[in-house]
């Protein structure tokens, strides 16, 4: 008998027809059909090479045969049971490591207590955070779960707008003392202005509300979203940036509360494989709870 291409379904159908007694008793209990078990028992008794049942009017009479190989039969079963039992139970625990990634912003300022809360509800689950403003590939798996700040486009990835960013225009409130308050955009170009280095959102986001505003117009660049929100925080001058993120910092003052910044989407994206993983389904759906019920959409100053 060839134990690599052994069928162990025929195991199955063996021990039913050995409990009930006749093909349609097993049937009946096994929920498999009276012509696939009497193949089954054919193509058992080829590969073993031995008569397992005497077919007879009164239904199927186990052999000798049959009754010796019951007892390991019976193994076999509670042995593949017990593997489905383990698997299972491993699919449903929340339990391992579960790999986030996400801007450095949200990263920074937003998912920290999101993260302990997650940690106290499982215990069990460990939390890797990669802090990037990169778009980590989850196609190729180096990530879990991903919180951006642009909709996914790729079709294998399951993904879910939370909330918004809510945005404004910040300073230190030392920072207006000395160079004073602007009243109006106009008023923006004798301020010192913080933009980006490389990336030119900014830069595109006061030409469309003003119609000018060229990279030259913000005297401190940077494209590190943590280091430019520092800049802003030690006063060097007035930047942009998300109103949930300003209100933990006291001394910043929003300025110009009129210009209508457009608001900055937060998506939650996983791979849509990932789905049947009850890790990675716990965790998405916390994020989305958590991160959907957070003030990031509502005014404030």
């Amino acid at each position: 008998m060839d134990g690599t291409q052994f069928d162990w379904n025929l195991i199955r159908s063996f021990l039913a027809v050995l409990d009930a007694g006749t093909l349609s008793g097993a049937a009946r209990r096994s929920g498999i059909s009276q012509p696939t078990l009497g193949r089954h028992i054919g193509e058992l008794e080829a590969q073993t090479g031995l008569v397992l049942f005497e077919r007879g009017r009164a239904g199927m009479m186990a052999t000798g045969a049959a009754l010796r190989i019951a007892e390991e039969a019976r193994r076999m079963r509670d042995s593949a049971a017990a593997f489905s039992m383990a698997a299972t139970d491993q699919e449903t625990r929340v339990e391992g490591t579960i790999r986030l990634t996400a801007s450095r912003v949200m990263a920074t300022f937003v998912l920290p207590p999101v993260l302990a809360a997650l940690r106290a509800a499982e215990p069990a689950l460990a939390i890797e955070l990669v802090a990037s403003d990169s778009l980590e590939n989850l196609l190729a798996r180096d990530a879990d779960i991903a919180v951006r700040m642009v909709r996914p486009t790729q079709n294998d990835l399951i993904a879910r707008k939370i909330n918004d960013f809510i945005m404004g225009a910040y300073a230190h409130q030392d920072y207006l003392t000395r160079a004073g308050t602007p009243q109006t955009l106009d008023d923006l170009y004798d301020h010192t202005l913080i933009g980006y280095d490389r990336t030119n959102l900014i830069e595109r986001g006061m030409r469309a509300l003003t119609g000018g505003y060229d990279r030259d117009a913000f005297q401190i660049r940077t494209d590190d979203q943590v280091a430019y929100w520092a800049i802003v925080q030690a006063g060097a001058g007035i930047g942009f940036g998300p109103r949930y993120v300003a209100r933990q910092t006291p001394v910043l003052r929003r300025v110009l509360p009129e210009l209508a910044i457009p608001p900055l989407p937060v998506w939650l994206a996983s791979h849509r494989e990932l789905r049947h993983s009850a890790k990675v389904r716990r965790v998405y759906d916390f994020l989305a709870d958590a991160l959907s019920a957070l003030p990031l959409d509502r005014d404030g100053r």
